[in-house]
């Protein structure tokens, strides 16, 4: 059901950029503005991320193989990354550059009654788009506040698309303000001022988005509360002495892997502790279905291999 929203999340935005993108890029021509034609790539690359995304999400839903044990999960990341990057090279350095031609350069602005049209077309497009990623991504963040539930979300595509909507609908806003003070004030520089503002914008989206897929990326560990479980399971488990530690790291946003180690009474017979682990997986799987491989290590706590970890016991 996860990846199902995720793919309707990236599919609503996908559509509303395809309208918006048309639409922009026949104003800036119309019109010659230089914001309009910023939003107007803005939209494209967005549209391009888009796809970038379905592409992520398709490849990491294959199944394991030979090759990939544990999955392709880290696909959906590095498409993220990779989206994020492009955000900051074609939306905000082109955005920037047009901006400063058109700031060196003035040309007046001929029919700004399209470019309001098409601003207003614009905002309902990237509204509507925008609440269905904000509506799926409120009802995941539980008690946590937005900036928060960014930080420890492992799922990038709804913060992702989100995160471009939000910027989408500023830049349009700009664009807005630019178009009304170049034509009010009879100044078309204001209008490339505009667009260096949209490319300001488009970078600090893109800093957001790159420093929160390179740690997806690279690899972070679940969250504490499914850490604080396993530990509490394995504790409570007859013939556990005690946890060690646990080491877990996702591989992708609802795929987690997680190395656990446990000190065994020293009465159990080889087959008991066989019987343990195989206990301790099932109820795992059973209660945390995206861990997909429980290690299991049994030794001494005077030398544990896992760092100790949020729910090891430490006495």
């Amino acid at each position: 059901m996860a990846g199902q929203e995720s793919n309707r999340v990236v599919i609503a935005a996908l559509v509303g950029n395809a309208l918006v993108a048309s639409t922009k890029l026949v104003a800036a021509v119309v019109t010659g503005s230089s914001a309009m034609m910023s939003e107007a790539v803005h939209t494209v690359v967005d549209t391009g991320n888009e796809l970038l995304l379905l592409h992520g999400l398709r490849r990491a839903a294959r199944p394991a193989d030979a090759d990939h044990p544990f999955g392709h999960g880290r696909e959906l990341y590095f498409w993220s990354f990779v989206v994020a990057l492009l955000v900051f090279a074609l939306g905000a350095g082109v955005s920037i550059y047009e901006g400063v031609s058109h700031v060196l350069h003035p040309v007046e602005i001929s029919r700004p009654v399209v470019n309001y049209v098409v601003l207003g077309l614009a905002l309902l497009f990237e509204g509507s788009s925008w609440w269905v990623a904000f509506s799926a991504f409120r009802a995941g963040i539980g008690g946590l506040g937005y900036w928060e539930a960014v930080r420890r979300s492992k799922d990038p595509t709804t913060f992702t698309v989100l995160a471009e909507d939000t910027g989408a609908i500023l830049g349009i806003l700009i664009a807005f303000a630019g178009t009304v003070a170049a034509v009010q004030l009879h100044r078309p520089v204001l209008d490339g001022v505009a667009s260096i503002a949209i490319g300001v914008l488009l970078a600090l989206v893109a800093i957001v988005l790159t420093r929160e897929t390179k740690g997806l990326l690279i690899g972070e560990p679940a969250r504490s509360e499914l850490v604080s479980s396993i530990c509490q399971l394995a504790r409570e488990h007859a013939g556990v002495e005690r946890s060690n530690g646990l080491f877990t790291v996702h591989l992708g946003p609802r795929q987690v892997v997680a190395a656990l180690s446990l000190e065994f009474e020293d009465t159990l017979t080889v087959g008991q502790v066989e019987s343990i682990i195989a206990d301790l997986e099932g109820q795992v799987r059973k209660l945390h279905p995206e861990v997909v491989s429980l290690l299991v290590k049994p030794q001494s706590s005077e030398r544990p291999d896992f760092s100790l970890a949020p729910g090891a016991d430490e006495g």
